[in-house]
């Protein structure tokens, strides 16, 4: 079991760090050439599509969650930022739905 922080930014990096939260690999992207298998934890703000990709591979997923006001957005936050806008990681799971499940 690997746990993967996927984050181009280096405030997430950061914060992760001051946190105390633990993870094996730091990736700045998410590719289909990662080596990700059943098991492994990914940490991150991803798209919902990949989320639902990794859950279909058995892999969890951790959100880095956080309301952002509209006056950050767009730019780089610093772990102190993050930790001020109450940022935490909480578990999804997403499932995929088919056209006959709508």
């Amino acid at each position: 079991m690997t746990v993967y922080l996927v984050s181009r930014h280096q405030g997430a990096v950061e914060w992760m760090n001051h946190m105390g939260h633990q993870y094996d690999a730091h990736l700045t992207h998410l590719s289909s050439e990662d080596k990700l298998s059943a098991g492994d934890t990914v940490v991150g703000s991803l798209p919902i599509n990949l989320v639902a990709d990794l859950g279909e591979r058995g892999i969890s997923y951790l959100h880095l969650s956080l309301c952002i006001p509209e006056y950050l957005r767009g730019i780089e936050l610093s772990a102190e930022q993050l930790s001020q806008l109450d940022a935490k990681l909480e578990p999804y799971s997403v499932k995929r739905l088919t056209d006959k499940t709508l």
